[in-house]
């Protein structure tokens, strides 16, 4: 407001010079200000404003006279300011300012600063008015101050010029000519250089910080000196005397502005004999954590007592356990094995005592004296800390104990250090150091690095009766490094104990049965390795006799469930899962039954421990080390729910502490494991869609939106949601594929689908370039489809592996197509039956027909043919309808971030969550969606 009676301002006219020129003017701005209201409160009111420049603002400032009683105190308060700065610019107490704007370097005027001024600008920050404390308070006044400066001064020197360019970029407002950045940016050093050396005259303000009297009093009653120091250039700090009237002044001047810039020194009493001031232990505290960083912003300095610590305080664990495990009754027992641990907490480099603990548990100060030293810490964090440590007594426990306490929550504080003793700490380091095998003279191959330092680990959690994850990417070889294991460990049981080994029994998809069978035969030729597969299996005894006359025993997920009692009766040395992911259903009755059965030593192998969820990864390990990371409920709200939905990486990092050393990943993609895998070259084929596809989409869409209108609960809405997103793939990929009518796949010669012309398009140019391709569809009958017509469009064979193809057909379609017979260049595979445990290597292709929608499930489809073996670069095509759901679902898991090293896929149960609108956002059928 500019002036008091804003109901009745009275004629413009009447108003004092130069504001009747400024009120003429159209107010084109709006602004939002806070004004008093009747009852002291404060509230925000939009008016109309006029803006004016810096120099325009100046000029009215400095011709209003600040005594008129019809000006707003707000107003006055601004005059006030402005003659203020005027008044410095007079006395000299400007300097010139070098700075680059708008690809420029401008000369401006500033205050030169120094304790003056400081003590002038707090003193206004005090006066100011309420409504300008509310619109920024001592940063818009500082902000203020600033604009103001460069217009009044250069009004000051208006008419002058001169020939240098600095002086000549001063009083003209022009950018400053310079020949290049490098000489300016000297001129902005000398200039800075100059100005703090005019600022360099009056000694600076030093609190320094004294400790209490050790009178036995509560050190938390006691009361701290801060005492008021003066320090010349180059001189100690010296405190303030009564006998110096002088230093009196500049150091009250100055305390004013420490008091500005840390205000809870106004609240502290004062020495009565000085200017000290005594604080209370809160006021310390807080002083040192936050007022000493508001005090060196004003340039005033704090000095802490010489025995003074800040320090952060963090916990230590030892753990104590033999040197060797203690085996009673023949069996390595693993995560039962005793131990003791005892935590401590530490300050810094001190470790408290039992009576420090104490002490600490019922104080929540920030500042405590340990050993005669005034440490600083958080006091709350402290507290917590002592009572965690001293609920945990040292006593024996079992090394599963212990880490499912790491796992059931986070410390109190970060646990910097951990020591070991014996067998835990070789566990500890066993991914790094694992004691060195030799290779078994038995193996038939060549290990590279990573799979000899693999064969080292698994016999080194072997020996210690730990279960173990081999999660090594898709293709590394984990199937030899395991067959090396069983070799080694038969080769030393011949040299160091007359009993046999016990057998192995590995539980593998059906489709990789006779991979294991044939990479057997070749690389450990001298293990005796039995199928217990098909109708004309071995039963009772004859199972038990035949398990225990061979060295490893192969079998299916589903044979596991079924002939669960008779394996069950087996003394097996180790149970291996193959494609680990198989039990990630904990309750399945493939995954209770191969839980069930005994086992000194479990092996879960898998390339994808995650796909879709981190209960995934608990059931794997639960097979592997039962309990480790609890029940399926607390794994879930300890860390599936704050990683998954709230990307907590405090119980990410919790959970890759305790899973860490039972799990073994490498990954092809890194240098450092493997160097001579080819390039894998990803890319996202479109297609249009025909007329028909179209049409079937929109009746897809439009009988969707009809049933979720009449679904009266989630579980029915989430049934038609799933159906919708199935019907409408089937769309994209053939009109024949939905209508399931065994139509033709052409129709007048011309393609009904896009997506199949393109596949065809793809699939000549492949087969153009003598190379061959992998095809992989989630759909059955899509299949079923795709092959004939292939196999009749371009004269070869084109086998499709699904699951209904029985072991002995399957293995024929691997032998023939690895083998580069030239009738068989194109092989299809649907998704679930060919998408893990196959070498592929032959192809150098991979086109996925359809989305899974699961970036883990596709890759492991990829890696089908991108696994070591392959020679040439593989090129994978991923192909999408454009204008569907299908390339808008993609953008969206193109853009996803993952969880840290855990690659969570997503499936489609998460589409059912949307709401309708964003259904049909998602499902809509774009405009550009049919091709020509």
């Amino acid at each position: 407001m500019l002036w008091r009676d804003a109901a009745a301002p009275g004629d413009a006219a009447d108003l004092p010079s130069p504001l009747p020129g400024v009120l003429g003017r159209r107010f084109r701005h709006r602004a939002t200000v806070a004004l008093p209201n009747g009852d002291g409160t404060v509230a925000e009111v939009t008016v109309p404003a006029l803006a004016l420049a810096p120099p325009a603002a100046a000029s009215l400032l400095l011709g209003l006279p600040a005594a008129d009683p019809r000006l707003s105190g707000d107003l006055r308060y601004l005059i006030h300011v402005a003659r203020g700065v005027c008044r410095w610019a007079e006395a000299g107490r400007v300097v010139p300012d070098l700075r680059r704007e708008d690809g420029q370097w401008w000369v401006r005027w500033r205050l030169l600063g120094g304790d003056g001024q400081r003590a002038w600008l707090a003193e206004l920050a005090v006066a100011m008015p309420g409504v300008l404390r509310a619109a920024g308070g001592r940063k818009a006044l500082e902000a203020f101050v600033e604009t103001l400066t460069d217009p009044i001064v250069r009004g000051r020197l208006a008419g002058r010029d001169a020939g240098h360019p600095l002086l000549h970029a001063l009083l003209t407002d022009t950018p400053l000519a310079v020949a290049d950045a490098g000489g300016a940016a000297q001129a902005e050093a000398r200039l800075t250089r100059w100005r703090e050396s005019a600022t360099a005259q009056e000694p600076d303000l030093v609190l320094r910080l004294l400790e209490p009297d050790d009178s036995g009093d509560d050190p938390e009653d006691a009361l701290w000196r801060l005492e008021v120091c003066l320090r010349p250039a180059g001189e100690a700090p010296a405190p303030v005397r009564h006998t110096d009237p002088d230093g009196l002044r500049l150091a009250l001047r100055k305390l004013a502005v420490a008091m500005e810039a840390y205000p809870r020194l106004r609240a502290v009493p004062t020495d009565p004999d000085g200017l000290d001031l005594l604080l209370p232990l809160p006021v310390v505290t807080d002083l040192v954590a936050h007022g000493a960083r508001e005090l060196a912003a004003a340039g005033i300095a704090l000095l802490l007592p010489r025995e003074w610590m800040i320090a952060a305080p963090s916990l230590r664990l030892t753990v104590t356990s033999p040197p060797v495990l203690l085996d009673t009754d023949d069996r390595a027992v693993g995560l039962g094995q005793l131990l003791s641990y005892n935590w401590e907490l530490a300050v810094g480099d001190l470790v408290l005592t039992a009576a420090e603990l104490d002490r600490l548990a019922s104080s929540a100060s920030d500042l405590v004296r340990l050993r005669g030293r005034w440490v600083q810490a958080d006091g709350a964090a402290l507290a917590r800390a002592a009572k965690y440590v001293g609920a945990r007594p040292d006593d024996a426990s079992t090394l599963g104990g212990l880490l499912a306490e790491l796992g059931s929550g986070p410390p109190p504080l970060p646990v910097d250090e951990i020591a070991s003793t014996g067998w835990v700490a070789a566990l500890l380091d066993s991914r790094s150091r694992p004691e060195p095998v030799a290779v078994p003279a038995g193996l038939a191959a060549t290990l590279r690095p990573y799979q000899r330092r693999g064969l080292d680990w698994l016999a080194f959690m072997s020996k210690l009766g730990l279960g173990a994850v081999l999660a090594d990417d898709m293709g590394l070889g984990k199937t030899v490094q395991v067959l090396a294991l069983l070799a080694h460990e038969r080769e030393t049981a011949g040299r160091t104990q007359p009993d046999p080994v016990p057998p192995t029994l590995l539980v593998c998809p059906m489709s990789v049965v006779g991979n294991w069978q044939r990479e057997a035969a070749t690389f450990t030729p001298r293990l005796r390795v039995y199928v217990h597969h098909g109708a004309g299996r071995l039963r009772g005894d004859a199972l038990i006799a035949a398990a225990t006359g061979h060295d490893l025993v192969v079998t299916t997920y589903a044979l596991a469930a079924r002939d669960r009692d008779v394996l069950g009766g087996i003394g097996w040395g180790r149970v291996v899962l193959d494609e680990a992911q198989h039990v990630k259903n904990a309750g399945t009755a493939q995954s209770r039954a191969v839980r069930a059965i005994p086992a000194r030593h479990r092996l879960a192998l898998t390339g994808t421990p995650v796909e879709n969820r981190l209960e995934e990864l608990r059931a794997i390990l639960d097979f592997a080390n039962p309990g480790l990371l609890g029940s399926p409920q607390q794994f879930r709200a300890r860390f599936a729910v704050p990683i998954e939905r709230e990307r907590d990486q405090a119980a990410l990092a919790r959970l890759t502490a305790v899973t860490a050393p039972f799990v073994l990943r490498r990954v092809k993609t890194d240098p450092a494991v493997i160097s001579d895998l080819p390039d894998k070259f990803e890319m996202t084929v479109r297609a249009n869609l025909t007329a028909e596809q179209a049409s079937l989409y929109r009746a897809v869409l439009d009988d969707m939106t009809r049933r979720l209108r009449d679904a009266d609960n989630p579980r029915a809405r989430k049934g038609v949601v799933l159906a919708a997103l199935t019907r409408l793939k089937q769309v994209c990929n053939h009109p024949a594929h939905y209508l399931a009518d065994g139509s033709a796949v052409l129709r007048r010669g011309r393609h009904r689908s896009g997506k199949l012309a393109l596949v065809e398009d793809i699939v000549d140019a492949v087969l153009g370039d003598g190379e061959r391709v992998l095809l992989f569809t989630q759909f059955r009958e899509f299949g079923s489809i795709v092959a004939p017509y292939l196999a009749e469009r371009f004269g070869v064979q084109v086998p499709f592996l699904h699951g209904g193809v029985p072991r002995t057909a399957r293995d024929a379609m691997v032998r023939d197509f690895q083998q580069g017979a030239s009738t068989t260049p194109i092989m299809l595979l649907s998704l679930k039956a060919g998408g893990t445990g196959l070498n592929l290597t032959a192809a150098n292709h991979v086109v996925h027909l359809d989305r899974w929608w699961n970036p883990a499930v596709e890759n492991q489809a990829t890696d089908r043919a991108f696994r070591i073996g392959q020679r040439r670069d593989v090129q994978v095509r991923k192909l999408l309808c454009v204008g569907t759901l299908e390339e808008r679902i993609d953008a969206m898991l193109t853009g996803k971030a993952e969880l840290a090293d855990l690659a969570v896929g997503v499936g489609e149960k998460w589409i059912t969550e949307m709401s309708d609108d964003e259904l049909a956002a998602l499902m809509r059928l774009g405009p550009d969606a049919v091709g020509e």
